[in-house]
């Protein structure tokens, strides 16, 4: 069986490289409108490359502002948000630091990609799904949303914390409304140049102990946790709201 979006409208944040750019491709085959953002011009080119279903807006998502105008502009061009894809975040390139080393502007960028982002997106989006009566918003966790995080970065793993958290409290909210909210926990996957970084650090013998403490043997590529995101949003969820769904090849 495989899934069919054709018509739904799609926002997906962080397109342009990983998840994001695996997911928006994905609803794209599937018929899907998808409207793409990222800070990543030249990774959004290649998100649309050979997909004409993609909008691409390049977007500082920090950008209060600028999110409500990009979820505005999609309402005006095709109609309300179907399905919001926050999928935007990671380390940002920092590095673990002890807490009385650890810098507040630091603390304050990783929770503003990684949690804030996502407030913000939801807030645009959320009257124009009320208004249709249905809709689907699908969080990007992480596994560092559930236990402490392989990078010690303190404010990653608890943007990740609370973007479940963030979860949880909008499907008891948005429930009456026809709304689903769900997040996905993706364990440790090398598809964006932050991660492959972090994955080549480890070493062959590091990457034997992290493919050995797997249930399947492998690691997983982008479009496993595409998967998971368009089960969220297809009518085989429609039952499923406030839950966290793992993808990280069975980590133990």
């Amino acid at each position: 069986m495989d899934l069919d979006f054709n018509g739904r409208i799609v926002a997906i944040t962080g397109a342009a490289t990983g998840f994001g750019q695996a997911t928006a491709r994905a609803f794209a085959l599937r018929g899907a409108r998808v409207f793409a953002a990222d800070l990543d011009a030249a990774g959004l080119a290649e998100t649309t490359a050979d997909r004409p279903g993609i909008h691409a807006t390049t977007l500082d998502l920090t950008d209060h502002d600028a999110v409500a105008a990009w979820i505005q502009g999609i309402e005006s061009d095709a109609g309300p948000v179907g399905v919001l894809v926050n999928n935007a975040g990671g380390v940002l390139g920092r590095r673990f630091a002890p807490i009385e080393e650890a810098s507040y502007a630091d603390w304050r960028a990783i929770l503003d990609v990684n949690l804030d982002a996502a407030f913000a997106t939801a807030k645009a989006a959320v009257p124009g799904m009320k208004r249709a009566g249905t809709g689907r918003i699908v969080n990007i966790s992480s596994g560092a949303g559930l236990r402490a995080s392989r990078t010690g970065i303190q404010a990653y793993t608890s943007a990740k914390h609370a973007t479940i958290g963030l979860t949880r409290q909008l499907a008891q909210e948005l429930g009456p409304f026809g709304i689903n909210v769900n997040a996905v926990a993706p364990g440790l996957f090398a598809v964006s140049p932050g991660t492959r970084k972090q994955w080549d650090s480890y070493g062959a013998e590091g990457q034997k102990r992290v493919i050995d403490g797997l249930a399947l043997r492998r690691m997983g590529e982008a479009e496993d946790i595409a998967k998971a995101v368009m089960f969220f949003s297809s009518d085989l969820a429609d039952f499923v709201t406030g839950q966290v769904l793992p993808v990280n090849g069975g980590s133990f």
